[in-house]
């Protein structure tokens, strides 16, 4: 994604760049100046850079942290101490985190350095760049960008500060979620005129006007968790502005995986907006944290993923959500590691040599010491047997085996240092179809002639050979939504709106309903003194 990220990811303008009108005694910290730049189209594009270096960041870090492991999707033990980070991770899954959780005060710090990110870029544009359609296209864009961020931040905390002025450094007071949810739908809807229409490298890694439809069809699906009515209509209505474009479509069976490999990109038919990762391209700015293979992938497994590094894959799925992959049919069961493992012949079994107390750390016989070899093979379940206090599974190789691991972010063999180049979606047409026909089960009307079991098959007839479904009941298309979007950050929105996350999976019983939110940071209220707690923490 090299060409992509040449006009994504130019770090320029960044706080240095000073704006003055009347204070002339301001020092010059930069050659960076709005007389020098930025002065002509190429430049005005290379001047909202900074906006997705910001996103990049933590996209596939804190969002996936704070959005995944707070389901049953996924889980984060500790293995003979490794991987309990002041028990961050384990936290998410009792539900019983608090203010000063590193991942969602990575979450907030991450969402809030976007939006004013943005909002600096759409001052830079609006005093630099003529009158002019390019101008409203470019400020559309960044202003969708600041859309997004702002529905992921509302999405985790709720009521959050409105901020839109660059500039303003006084303390913003929380606003009302409905409040936020009413300003995302304002931004949205104005952008749209303006968005590029086009699809494809053109506009791949920004948003075009499909991207802002998309994220409005998101905002009205879960309109009744936001603002309390629901808004089905406007949702199938959102959804039908992406489905009569006629620019997107199901990819088939054949390359459902491929998506999501190291080389996919703006070829993909499905992708809406996805976010470009290139670790080799360190001219162009943070490649941001996407390290999937690093936690995901076996450490025995290295050699079949022929990684230059060795991998510690301390996150697994659980029991519960792995259920929903029970379809033998389904290609999406092939984004999952589990059982004995084989190299990539399909033949080779992958081996490891240990000891017999490396093997298993309680072994009582006198030969601890002697060498064992073993067929590699992943189990289901997670069980702390080092310390439950602790959830600590231990420091042997039956723990490092436990559970199964996801590798629908294929790991890629070029990288050199952990960052992978997979390009990872936001927005899906799969999701649209989805979002449609759960619009409908929800008592929206049919429209374009597409029912609800329409809409769910044309995305199952290119996932399985297995016949229809019929008569889609919610309950069957939430499982549906758990197998398509897997590992992509949408299952705590999804259980939250099916009301399930409040429920019970692995060692987590907590049913505190106000844990849909997460709680405001320590720090960020260190910060914002005009903040106040979410209720309950």
């Amino acid at each position: 994604m090299k060409k992509i990220l040449k006009y994504l990811g130019l770090p320029v303008l960044m706080a240095g760049l000073v704006w003055s009108c009347s204070d002339l005694d301001v020092p010059i910290t930069t050659q960076l100046t709005p007389d020098v730049f930025p002065q002509n189209s190429t430049q005005y594009v290379q001047a909202t850079g900074p906006v997705y270096v910001a996103f990049r960041g933590e996209f596939s870090f804190a969002w996936w942290w704070a959005q995944s492991l707070s389901t049953d999707e996924s889980i984060l033990p500790a293995r003979g101490g490794n991987w309990f980070d002041n028990r961050n991770y384990i936290a998410m899954h009792y539900h019983d985190w608090n203010a000063d959780n590193g991942i969602i005060g990575s979450l907030w710090d991450w969402t809030s350095k976007v939006i004013g990110t943005c909002n600096q870029t759409i001052s830079i544009l609006r005093q630099t760049m003529p009158e002019g359609t390019e101008k409203k296209t470019l400020i559309s864009e960044i202003k969708t960008m600041r859309a997004i961020s702002y529905f992921m931040l509302m999405d985790s905390y709720g009521d959050v500060p409105l901020d839109t002025l660059y500039g303003d450094f006084t303390a913003h007071a929380k606003t009302p979620r409905k409040e936020v949810f009413n300003f995302i739908e304002k931004e949205l809807k104005s952008a749209v005129p303006n968005l590029n229409p086009a699809s494809g490298v053109t506009t791949y890694g920004r948003p075009n006007k499909q991207t802002a439809n998309a994220m409005l069809a998101k905002l009205y699906l879960n309109a009744e968790v936001y603002a309390g009515t629901s808004r089905y209509t406007d949702c199938i209505a959102a959804c039908d502005e992406v489905i009569n474009s006629g620019l997107y479509a199901v990819e088939p069976r054949a390359t459902y995986l491929q998506m999501f490999y190291p080389t996919n990109g703006p070829q993909m038919k499905e992708f809406i907006f996805a976010v470009p990762y290139d670790p080799a391209a360190v001219t162009v700015g943070y490649n941001g944290q996407m390290y999937h293979a690093r936690y995901d992938v076996p450490r025995s497994e290295r050699a079949k993923f022929g990684l230059s590094f060795t991998p510690s894959a301390p996150r697994s799925t659980l029991p519960e959500f792995y259920a929903y992959f029970n379809d033998p049919n389904d290609i999406r069961n092939k984004q999952w590691l589990t059982g004995l493992q084989y190299m990539n012949d399909g033949v080779t079994p992958v081996m490891v040599t240990t000891t017999k107390k490396g093997y298993d750390q309680f072994y009582t016989g006198s030969d601890g010491g002697a060498s064992y070899t073993y067929q590699v093979n992943l189990t289901p379940n997670i069980i702390p047997r080092q310390s439950e206090a602790l959830f600590d599974l231990g420091n042997d190789e039956i723990a490092w085996n436990m559970g199964y691991r996801n590798i629908k972010f294929y790991p890629d063999a070029t990288s050199t240092n952990r960052n992978q180049k997979n390009d990872v979606p936001f927005l899906r047409y799969s999701d649209v179809l989805l979002m449609k026909a759960e619009s409908i089960l929800r008592g929206g009307a049919v429209t374009l002639g597409q029912s609800a079991d329409a809409l769910v098959n044309m995305v199952r007839s290119n996932r399985t050979t297995s016949a229809p479904v019929s008569g889609v009941t919610l309950e069957e298309l939430y499982k549906e939504r758990s197998r398509e979007f897997a590992w992509e950050a949408w299952h705590r929105n999804d259980m939250i709106r099916f009301g399930k996350y409040e429920g019970s999976w692995g060692y987590k019983t907590n049913t505190d309903v106000y844990r849909r939110v997460f709680p405001i940071p320590t720090n960020a209220m260190v910060l914002n003194p005009a903040l106040i707690q979410n209720d309950g923490y």
